[in-house]
């Protein structure tokens, strides 16, 4: 696969865009992990389908060259979270109430752009299940772009976001303006949901933002250990499942969060016989 992936455009552009995806996934998922905010990235991956199926439905009936699948998807994402953001002000007392309700619009829009669009075809499954090809030049300069402003952002705001992660009460008391963090996050989050349904798919993307960091849980002591461990643990995913793609010329999504789940298994598996040495030892 190395030599075909120096050799062919599409091979290249589509490592370069895993490995990116490897890192900035399981990054941002630390956090909404640790907000309790799992369900954010499931809610956001049902807006991007809208809007993929929106795209796909433009693409064919009119043929407008700015709104494709891709760029239509990452719209709707971003207009998905700032609704999100938007119900959790309204809702104070509730706001994970906001999730479910943009989820399940994003869910409504889908199935009637996909049924103006006739239904689903190669490119459509695609975009649910992720393509070892489906990445192109273009697609990868986005992520790259995307990738730099996560990483700018997380560097830049990286106390207040773990301060409002763990304390958010707190944080808000110490001058922390929650409201500008909170916004930046969310807008983040979509981007890189956006981004990450070409390798991964809409349906599983939430799966390579929560697992890697929920093995990574298992191991590291401290914040920023399970930050670098989840990202380690995401690579594994993702590389191992665009070589299973390439080699078995299936979706490599499914494989990605197979190969998480076992990851986890193993992590789980290995921390309880850890646990049951350590009170033998005790017990003796």
């Amino acid at each position: 696969m190395l030599q075909d992936i120096l050799q062919l455009d599409f091979l290249r552009n589509t490592f370069f865009t895993g490995i990116l995806i490897g890192i900035i996934a399981p990054l941002l998922g630390s956090f909404i992990v640790v907000r309790r905010l799992s369900l954010l990235a499931d809610a956001l991956s049902h807006v991007t389908l809208a809007g993929i199926a929106f795209g796909l439905l433009i693409e064919k009936r009119f043929a407008i060259p700015l709104i494709t699948p891709f760029y239509g998807g990452l719209g709707f994402s971003v207009i998905g979270s700032l609704l999100i953001e938007k119900l959790r002000s309204v809702y104070k007392a509730y706001q994970e109430l906001g999730i479910p309700i943009i989820l399940s619009g994003g869910v409504g829009l889908s199935v009637i752009f996909i049924s103006l669009a006739n239904g689903f075809n190669n490119d459509l499954f695609n975009y649910l299940f992720g393509s070892v090809s489906a990445v192109g030049q273009n697609d990868l300069y986005t992520i790259l772009v995307i990738a730099v402003l996560v990483f700018a952002i997380i560097l830049i705001f990286y106390k207040e976001l773990v301060a409002l992660s763990f304390d958010e009460e707190h944080a808000t008391v110490s001058g922390i303006h929650a409201k500008r963090i909170h916004f930046l996050f969310i807008i983040l989050t979509a981007l890189v949901i956006a981004a990450s349904i070409r390798i991964v798919g809409v349906l599983l993307v939430s799966a390579l933002m929560t697992l890697p960091v929920a093995s990574a849980m298992r191991l590291a002591k401290g914040f920023k250990q399970m930050v670098v461990i989840s990202i380690v643990l995401g690579e594994i995913a993702v590389i191992g499942g665009l070589i299973s793609g390439y080699y078995f010329n299936i979706p490599p999504g499914g494989t990605i969060v197979v190969i998480s789940i076992f990851i986890l298994l193993i992590i789980l598996s290995l921390n309880k016989i850890l646990e049951a040495n350590k009170k033998r030892r005790v017990i003796r």
